[in-house]
């Protein structure tokens, strides 16, 4: 009996309840989703979700969302185990790029994998680097208090500065989303960062970490795992930013892999100096 092949796959745009299922995946390879994450995912694009299935069967997956009508970013790239190298996730794959049309094209991949994206067109810009540990905890620092939703307006421009496009769709629901905790920074009576802690499968994450300063980024961080004791944190470093790397290193964190942030063309300038931590390896 002959196998099925990559014509055999039925690829089609996934629901949020099937994305439960490719979380689940997310989880088995020790990627630490938010448990929350879906939600926020789909108010940016809802269309850019997609699932391969034999026989109705799911197999892949990818997304693509589309930010604006010059960016996108990719991830979920995923085959179930038992049925890697037989083309499904190349098909699934490509299903999923055609969604971001003209746009660049960002991702966060495995750094085994950037030769292969090369091949479709990306390039490295930079590394990243999770750094996990558990964290002391001390008091909550000055100038730093819970979000509110009086803050939207200026955190959505604070985190435009600091990203290749506009997504305020998405950090509505990622400030609001069940388990999440958002903080701001203010300093002389202006925003000076803003960050977000969230429950994982394995650990909390913190992303986005923006910040003005090292100093910023660091009362931000004490306060976001200030109810975190004795439990593991997470969070995803550029190597860009030496000041991050260095906070990561001062709070007793330590690297436990690297992925590489590839566009397949230019982004709009933004502040990569406030990128003290990356939202979500998922969607950038």
């Amino acid at each position: 009996m002959t196998s099925p092949g990559p014509a055999d796959l039925v690829v089609t745009r996934a629901s949020p309840d099937d994305w439960r299922v490719v979380s689940g995946w997310a989880a088995d390879e020790g990627w630490n989703p938010g448990l929350a994450d879906g939600d926020s995912f789909f108010a940016q694009d809802p269309d850019g979700f997609f699932l391969g299935r034999l026989g109705g069967e799911p197999v892949s997956a990818v997304s693509v969302v589309n930010y604006g009508a010059d960016y996108a970013f990719l991830g979920f790239y995923l085959v179930r185990p038992d049925l890697r190298g037989r083309g499904y996730g190349l098909a699934t794959w490509k299903t999923g790029l055609a969604h971001a049309g003209g746009r660049t094209v960002g991702l966060d991949g495995v750094v085994a994998q950037q030769d292969n994206y090369r091949r479709s067109g990306f390039e490295l810009a930079h590394r990243t680097s999770r750094f996990s540990g558990t964290v002391p905890v001390v008091g909550r620092p000055t100038g730093v208090r819970p979000a509110e939703a009086a803050d939207l307006a200026a955190v959505t421009a604070y985190d435009s500065a600091c990203c290749p496009a506009d997504r305020p769709r998405f950090l509505e629901a990622w400030l609001g989303g069940t388990g999440h905790r958002a903080f701001v920074r203010h300093t002389d009576g202006r925003l000076s960062g803003y960050g977000v802690i969230r429950p994982g499968c394995d650990a909390l994450r913190v992303g986005p970490l923006f910040a003005d300063t090292a100093e910023d980024a660091r009362a931000l961080f004490t306060a976001l795992t200030g109810e975190a004791a004795g439990r593991e944190v997470a969070i995803d470093v550029p190597g860009t930013n030496a000041a991050a790397v260095a906070l990561a290193e001062e709070f007793g964190l330590v690297p436990s892999f690297d992925t590489a942030r590839m566009y397949t063309g230019p982004v709009r300038p933004f502040a990569v100096e406030r990128v003290f931590g990356v939202t979500t390896l998922e969607l950038g």
